[in-house]
């Protein structure tokens, strides 16, 4: 045996020690053999993977630069420096010895895959699959390659590429449970959810204990609305791993889902238990917090989630919406301007954005933003709530689209609820009124007088409150007027369902739709078998499970159904009032109100979301042909006024030609209609309440009809106050009439006593009246969903 044999042997020996996990011995090995071998490079480099493997990292380091300096062209060593660096963090030193052992050796496949790791942990995801590219190019099979490709395309939204990655890497090593859980998360990204549960469970059947992937199978399970099989998931995790936050977070979502908002609010502060600065969960309570009407509280918490990621851009929106929930506009308007907000591909944010501009009376660039809120909807985006876009476009056709992007994107399930089973038909026809805003809120304004005129031997009436219980005299005056009312505000969505269902509710009438804080999820799952959309709404829900939506002729003419997914039941007139309102004794003059002694005064009391500037240009030119005439506005926004003014200068007014009306008591209120002389209505949101209110208080209305139900609601109104005169077709003709009441005295007079006659008989304030005629077409559905015929257009005389 020669020398060299000798040498060999001996390296071997230290080499298999250190393969076999006996570091230490390796080392005591390769120091005796220095006392032979001064001067070997090979050595170095045994010792500098030996500590390496002991974490003595710096001597590792050592010892392979002393390696290098014996053997420059030593790739191996140079390779071993390379991943010392990376493991102490020294990245761009890493970078720059892989670099150089790829100089020396260029088919060093696994030095091309580590570097393609470190400029990955860079964040250079373009150097980093360049890399592992030219590794698979040397070496086709390369597992490790093939999986960390997949992760990086998958980090840069290449997720189809990255499945093709993880395919190949499971076709080599078809045990490998975490490329199955990456896998599930790409088809789940590329929203391929049934591939993502095949994926995860895969994962799942080869690790069972693999808290990841049923984490993610849950989350697929959500995203599917299997709601119950996504909570599973997230228990399962627990009993795993009872220090897992994320699960904790997302119960705290399914909940919220459901409606169980105090439980969810519980899960996710376990989540912040486990770790304070889980943004999700910060944000998930603010969500909860919100629904439960606590704002400042859910301020608190998205405050929190934006101190944790400044630039988190769903906090950031969810703040904004608070905002203008209480009417800080200016500072919502700050952040959906902002470049976070901006930059982002946020559903709904462009909606968000119109809408608080609207509100401020910010109209710089609305054709553009119009004209891109087209684009979007029609190209079935998720760009705005279909309560905003009725302010904006008056197209049904639009709007019809816009409420089915709207409702399909509601997290929705039946929760395990059978459908309803045909219920017999009851002595009295149970009907059961869901809202929240059984209060002091237009809505109630209009239908509290209802509930108590039912016909009690035909009908039972049934309240479901999911708003505030304020106990105020409109809240108190329903109660008293429904045989049954019931506080569902805290209770879960399916036991809402449950609720009614126990009742045996026939008809289940939705006064909200989409505005604030609605459930249409109590629709979703039924809870009746017959289910109406009414007056809080004026528009098509765009969902299935409403299959009847209160209208007359002129709200909703023949040719304009297709544009509604319910039946419509014509009544005479859509719109309920109440009779009994009381016409206040105050008598306000015109100095009360800051009103010129003498001209003409036009005014509108609609919110500053409706004044477009198509509106505002009419009434600008009508003030400019009817002098010393003024305009009489609300503005609760101190901006909003601030801006009106500027845009009616600009079009060559005096700024003090537009007065803006303070908030005034309901009783105030009405009071100050009588000063005014002639309501100018806006287009494409039509007044509603404000109208009703202005005729009854003896104030002619001038409308201008539109297309869609909420551009034709005055039409509807001024009809059922006998003064079709008052209906102007285009805005030319609602200019020049305006202007011709205003100069023409005589003219004016004959329609102002016409309406002041027609008030005592007018079907608009009999409110008895109205009550039969709903109470036909409830009947009428009755009678065709016992005859087991399907929902139709119903016509009430």
């Amino acid at each position: 045996m020669t020398s060299l044999d000798l040498k060999q042997i001996q390296i071997n020996s230290a080499i298999n020690l250190l393969s076999r996990g006996e570091i230490s011995q390796a080392l005591e090995s390769v120091q005796d053999l220095f006392k032979i071998y001064p001067d070997d490079p090979l050595l170095f480099n045994i010792s500098g993977a030996c500590y390496a493997g002991l974490g003595r990292l710096d001597d590792a380091i050592r010892s392979y630069k002393i390696a290098i300096s014996i053997k420059p062209d030593y790739a191996k060593a140079h390779f071993n420096l390379a991943g010392s660096f990376q493991d102490l963090g020294q990245l761009d030193s890493a970078v720059k010895s892989y670099e150089k052992t790829l100089e020396i050796d260029p088919d060093y496949a696994e030095a091309h895959n580590n570097l393609g790791n470190v400029f990955k942990e860079l964040k250079k995801n373009d150097d980093a699959v360049q890399s592992y590219e030219k590794a698979l190019v040397i070496n086709p099979g390369y597992v490790e390659a093939q999986y960390s490709l997949g992760l990086t395309l998958q980090d840069i939204g290449q997720f189809e590429a990255a499945i093709k990655y993880y395919k190949m890497v499971l076709t080599i090593k078809p045990e490998f449970a975490d490329a199955y859980n990456n896998l599930g998360i790409a088809y789940l990204d590329l929203d391929q959810l049934d591939e993502a549960v095949k994926s995860y469970n895969s994962a799942i059947n080869l690790k069972p204990d693999f808290v990841e992937a049923i984490n993610n199978l849950g989350i697929t399970f959500y995203k599917l609305n299997q709601l119950e099989d996504a909570l599973n998931c997230y228990e399962q995790v627990l009993k795993l791993n009872p220090n897992f936050a994320d699960a904790y977070n997302n119960i705290g979502i399914v909940l919220i889902d459901l409606g169980q908002l105090d439980e969810a609010v519980k899960s996710c502060k376990k989540a912040l238990k486990l770790n304070p600065d889980h943004l999700e969960a910060n944000n998930n309570i603010g969500n909860a917090f919100k629904k439960l009407l606590l704002k400042h509280e859910a301020i608190k918490f998205y405050e929190r989630a934006i101190a944790i990621k400044p630039d988190d851009v769903s906090a950031f929106a969810n703040l904004a919406s608070i905002l203008i929930d209480l009417k800080r506009l200016d500072e919502a308007l700050e952040i959906y301007q902002s470049p976070i907000i901006q930059n982002s591909n946020l559903d709904f944010i462009l909606g968000q954005l119109l809408h608080t501009k609207m509100y401020l009376s910010i109209w710089d660039d609305l054709p553009n933003e119009l004209n891109v809120l087209r684009k979007k909807i029609n190209n079935g985006e998720k760009a705005l709530s279909p309560f905003a876009l009725l302010a904006l476009i008056d197209d049904p056709d639009l709007q019809r689209k816009n409420a089915e992007i709207y409702a399909n994107d509601l997290p929705l399930t039946n929760q395990g609820l059978p459908r309803i089973s045909s219920y017999p038909k009851h002595e009295r026809i149970r009907i059961g009124y869901f809202s929240a805003d059984f209060r002091d809120h237009p809505v109630s304004a209009l239908t509290a007088e209802l509930y108590e005129l039912h016909d009690r031997s035909q009908f039972e009436i049934y309240a479901f409150s999911y708003g505030p219980d304020s106990k105020d005299e409109t809240n108190l005056q329903i109660k008293a007027g429904v045989d049954h009312f019931y506080d569902i505000f805290k209770m879960s969505y399916v036991d809402a369902v449950k609720l009614s269902r126990s009742f045996e509710i026939d008809i289940a009438v939705d006064l909200g739709g989409f505005t604030a804080d609605s459930r249409m999820e109590i629709f979703a799952m039924s809870a009746a078998p017959i289910q109406i959309s009414y007056i809080g709404y004026l528009g098509t829900m765009g969902a299935s499970y409403y299959d009847y939506l209160i209208a007359d002729k002129i709200t909703i003419p023949k040719k304009n159904q297709k544009y509604y997914s319910e039946k419509i039941a014509y009544l005479p007139s859509y719109q309920v009032n109440n009779s009994k309102q009381k016409i206040p004794d105050t008598l306000f003059t015109r100095n009360d109100l800051g009103l010129p002694e003498e001209g003409f005064i036009f005014c509108c009391f609609n919110n500053s979301y409706k004044i477009t500037p198509t509106t505002f240009d009419s009434w600008v030119r009508i003030l400019k042909k009817v002098v010393g005439s003024v305009l009489l506005v609300y503005a609760e926004n101190d901006s909003a006024k601030i801006n009106l003014i500027k845009e009616i200068v600009a079009r060559g007014i005096n700024s003090n030609r537009i007065i803006f009306g303070k908030r005034l008591s309901k009783t105030k209120y009405l009071a100050r209609y009588r000063v005014a002389d002639l309501f100018l209505d806006t287009l494409p949101f039509n007044a509603a309440t404000t109208a009703s209110d202005a005729l009854r208080m003896g104030l002619p209305v001038l409308t201008c009809l539109g297309n869609s139900f909420a551009s034709r609601m005055g039409a509807s109104l001024l009809s059922s106050v006998n003064l079709p005169e008052l209906i102007t077709t285009t805005q030319e003709e609602y200019e020049s009439f305006a202007i011709e009441l205003a100069l023409d005295p005589e003219k004016f007079k004959v329609i102002k006593d016409k309406l002041v006659n027609n008030l005592p008989s007018a079907p608009l304030y009999n409110t008895l009246l109205f009550t039969k005629h709903l109470e036909s077409s409830y009947s009428a559905m009755y009678e065709k969903y016992h005859q087991g015929l399907d929902p139709d257009h119903i016509y009430i005389k």
